[in-house]
């Protein structure tokens, strides 16, 4: 096969770039705001956006904050958690400073090897009578076994807060997966499929919590203005909501393109027995990352160097394993988590990633393996 071994690249090659809409677009929902003088406070571009968005996702109510940090930390308050909060070691530290920021204790759990979400088996083993809850991530976009959470959940009347900051697009039985748990937690960010530079959301089916989330990203505020409950300056702007109406019109194009990009990875690194990829739902995730994973951090560091001698920089998502960060959590041994944070990278996935670069790409890996 041609890897194109020729084609190395000019500029380089991050693990990802921001979707972005014609800057014209952009600037043309910028001049309605210019004109009308209103920059936050839950403004028009705001509702619409997050009136667009839930309709685009099927979901009843998209609350907009300033980030996927943020959207867990108000979850966590407006489910009034105080205690054990049982999360995946295998993920990002935002997770575990939002829990303790609220003034709760992650509790950590291991994952399952395959599929790289938390492992439903191990979750009971670690509820006690300072548990409140559980925050699993639906990794890469890739969906939580959400049913068997949910008999876990009601079986210990504890708390189910989604940390869906991948999951935009993922879906569960062919409805969002932002559908779930009491409240998912969702990331806007710039490496995001949809992106508002920065930002978050929360989802709930409670109507309750949905009017609860608006109050406390609003300092406690409630529709008459008055401070009705402790709150926090959590809300998005009207710029932020803006630069998300422009890219949610190309939000379908962007599924079906990283869709198309990741297989054509998985084509291409596939016959390589040397390498795992993670187990995936096919019909529900995202496709909004494309990791590998080595036999070994050996090999990985050999490879990673050799990429980046080619103008190519992967990422380590997740590394190191959350449970290992001794200056932020007391050390819970997670085995599974730390094994595979070690051998675990991301590769460049994004919507103006050539062809020939992937080619390119998975040449460079199979060269070094095969």
């Amino acid at each position: 096969m041609n890897f194109m071994k020729n084609q190395k690249p000019k500029d380089p090659i991050l693990v990802t770039q921001p979707s972005l809409p014609p800057l014209e677009e952009y600037v043309q929902i910028l001049e309605g705001i210019w004109k009308r003088g209103i920059l936050t406070h839950n403004g028009p571009v705001v509702q619409k956006f997050e009136k667009d968005l839930s309709n685009k996702l099927g979901v009843n109510d998209f609350v907009s904050v300033t980030n996927g940090t943020i959207a867990i930390q108000l979850a966590i308050k407006a489910l009034n958690l105080m205690g054990e909060i049982i999360t995946p070691a295998f993920g990002w530290i935002a997770t575990v400073s939002a829990i303790k920021w609220e003034g709760c204790k992650p509790v950590f759990c291991d994952i399952n090897p395959n599929t790289l979400n938390i492992d439903v088996n191990k979750i009971e083993s670690l509820i006690n009578e300072n548990t409140v809850a559980i925050i699993p991530v639906h990794v890469f976009g890739n969906p939580c076994e959400v049913d068997i959470i949910e008999k876990i959940a009601n079986k210990h009347n504890l708390k189910v807060i989604y940390d869906a900051a991948h999951a935009l697009g993922s879906c569960v039985s062919g409805k969002s997966v932002l559908e779930y748990g009491d409240i998912s937690a969702t990331s806007l960010h710039g490496t995001k499929l949809l992106n508002t530079a920065e930002g978050g959301g929360c989802i709930s089916k409670n109507t309750d919590i949905v009017e609860k989330l608006k109050r406390i990203r609003f300092f406690g505020h409630d529709l008459n203005k008055n401070i009705v409950e402790d709150g926090m300056n959590g809300k998005m702007t009207e710029v932020h909501a803006a630069l998300g109406i422009a890219n949610l019109k190309y939000f379908d194009e962007v599924l079906k393109d990283r869709k198309e990009k990741y297989f054509l990875y998985k084509k291409l690194l596939k016959p390589n027995k040397n390498l795992n990829f993670q187990t995936i739902d096919k019909n529900g995730t995202n496709f909004s990352y494309f990791p590998i994973i080595f036999e070994s951090e050996k090999i990985l560091l050999k490879a990673e160097k050799i990429l980046n001698k080619n103008n190519i920089f992967p990422r380590r998502y997740f590394y190191p394993s959350l449970n290992t960060y001794s200056k932020v959590v007391e050390y819970q041994q997670i085995p599974i988590s730390e094994d595979i944070s070690k051998r675990i990278m991301c590769l460049p996935l994004y919507k103006n990633l050539k062809s020939d670069d992937i080619y390119f790409i998975s040449g460079i890996i199979n060269d070094l393996l095969i």
